[in-house]
């Protein structure tokens, strides 16, 4: 994660706004002070996973109504009352309707997929009617969109029940070089389930909290730079970020048409593999969509293998940890999993890690400003210029900039245009640093299938004053190259998830669910969290 440009992107928040057709679910909490823990009685689903959700209605046991029901009255339960976790700025007014002509379906015979009557929550950066899609900015408080984003088209033909919206980083984490992650202006400050006083990373926080609180079965998050790895990370659950083009971005607020993707935010890899195989499809009016390069169809329910690590080579980032006492020992521990599941493992290295970061902060800049204002102008938004956004901010600060600035929206004002020589040099040079010359090069040297690293390092405590507090990553090569990457918890420091990172080159989903599945059955390290209100730190060492 660069200090400089944090951008953990692509994710935004939809949140309601007086006279929208989404339901609220709280007033926006724009303190990040976490309240005292509440007990709170079992829940029926706690854990519960696509697979086993599906057979308990295909047996009658089970209908989507009372599955959507229960996530509804947990989310008024743990995100509203109880430890406020501010995850979900709306909810579907239509969700139960939905779950009742699935259910119907059901009972006449048709039956979707493993998806079929299953809830979802979905990014507010995602266009899904009737809800409006703000990005977490109150400029777009009342923006309703035209129609769907086709990965959500992609999901109701799938048969899944549309639940709500959760929060996000406003603008994806792309506004200011101080921003909060977590928190946006519509939404207000997203906790971590795991100590209410430490950040849920960006942009993707809000899906990140409420799959790891089970408030939904599944989430759908996105990411430019580690907004669906981060999150998910020390969410304690699986993100996984496919290849840029594998799943359509239309209808999706953007930052980067290089590097802006969807993908699932999970509990298991299985679940993760369910919710890909719905979204992933060829959408011509995306231009990363692939033509004919773009591999054929996958059943990526196929690949769940749990001795898929037996033969494997897998390649371990040593250069990617080293920041963190208890992140290095829980990649150890997880490196050793790796060797006990038959894989041969290696030490590797990414020849040119590093080099492509000034390149990656001119293509994002240079195409956040047409991106978006060509987002807004589709999906028939109130506000159309990028300049107008920014003055809005200027005439709401005290709403919109209380903790942080919009450095980053008026540095993208002046970047280069898509038609420089300059843009164009930085593309090219970031994509072949990071894909051919970086993750390819790594790969072929030693024959690998895969590169590990961990996937960031625990949580750090919100802080409204300085910002976020990023120690280190291992999942910014795949997401400039624009290729797949895969988050799985390892283990944890002192209660806050950690997750490793599985890196592979474009189109290489398939190989690396194998390999997260099998560590995932090897090592089953997810634990729920308790919600508590601060986990102990050992005391500083005194200055010398």
């Amino acid at each position: 994660m660069r200090r400089a440009l944090p951008v953990l992107a692509f994710g935004f928040v939809l949140a309601t706004a007086a006279g929208c057709a989404s339901t609220p679910v709280a007033d926006a909490a724009s303190a990040p002070a976490a309240p005292p823990p509440v007990a709170h009685a079992a829940f029926a689903f706690e854990e519960a996973d696509v697979a086993t959700l599906s057979a308990r209605m295909a047996r009658g046991e089970l209908t989507s109504h009372a599955l959507t029901q229960a996530y509804l009255d947990r989310i008024a339960l743990v995100d509203v009352a109880g430890p406020r976790l501010n995850s979900i700025v709306a909810l579907n007014p239509q969700a139960l309707a939905e779950a009742d002509a699935l259910d119907a379906e059901r009972r006449a015979g048709r039956i979707r997929g493993p998806l079929h009557g299953i809830p979802v929550l979905l990014k507010d950066n995602i266009d899904a009617r009737p809800m409006v899609t703000t990005a977490g900015s109150l400029a777009l408080a009342d923006h309703l969109p035209s129609r769907d984003a086709f990965l959500v088209d992609r999901l109701r033909a799938a048969g899944a029940v549309i639940l709500g919206k959760t929060n996000l980083s406003e603008w994806a984490n792309f506004r200011s070089t101080r921003s909060i992650s977590g928190w946006s202006g519509v939404g207000g400050q997203t906790r971590n389930p795991y100590a209410l006083d430490r950040n849920p990373c960006g942009s993707s926080s809000g899906s990140g909290t409420a799959v790891s609180a089970n408030l939904a079965v599944v989430a759908i998050g996105t990411e430019t730079d580690g907004s669906i790895i981060c999150p998910a990370s020390v969410a304690g659950i699986v993100g996984l970020k496919p290849t840029v083009g594998l799943v359509s971005r239309h209808g999706i607020v953007p930052i980067s048409a290089s590097q802006d993707t969807a993908g699932p935010m999970t509990r298991s890899v299985a679940d993760a593999a369910a919710v890909l195989a719905a979204i992933a499809a060829p959408d011509a009016s995306d231009p990363a969509y692939g033509g004919a390069k773009r591999p054929a169809p996958v059943d990526y329910l196929a690949h769940l293998k749990p001795d898929a690590l037996k033969g494997a080579r897998i390649g371990v980032l040593r250069a990617s940890a080293g920041y963190h006492p208890d992140v290095d020992a829980a990649f150890d521990r997880a490196v050793a999993a790796l060797k006990a599941g038959g894989a041969t493992v290696v030490d590797a290295t990414i020849p040119t890690a590093g080099k492509w970061d000034e390149a990656e902060n001119t293509v994002l800049l240079s195409e956040f400003k047409p991106g978006l204002e060509a987002y807004l102008a589709d999906s028939g938004a109130p506000v159309r210029r990028f300049e107008d956004l920014i003055e809005f901010n200027r005439s709401h600060a005290a709403q919109e900039m209380p903790y942080f600035g919009q450095e980053l929206f008026e540095q993208a004002v002046k970047a280069p245009s898509l038609q420089s020589a300059k843009y164009r040099t930085a593309r090219d040079r970031a994509r072949r640093l990071a894909g051919p010359e970086g993750i390819d090069a790594a790969l072929r040297r030693q024959h690998l299938d895969a590169l590990v690293a961990p996937s960031t390092g625990p949580s750090w405590r919100t802080d409204t004053m300085l910002g976020d507090h990023f120690t280190g990553a291992g999942y910014g090569a795949a997401a400039v190259a624009g290729y797949p990457s895969i988050t799985v918890p390892m283990g944890d420091a002192r209660g806050l998830p950690l997750g490793l990172v599985f890196l592979g080159g474009k189109w290489a989903e398939p190989r690396l669910i194998e390999l997260a599945y099998s560590f995932e059955q090897a090592t089953h390290s997810r634990r729920p969290p308790q919600f508590l209100p601060t986990i102990d730190e050992p005391a500083p060492r005194a200055a010398r």
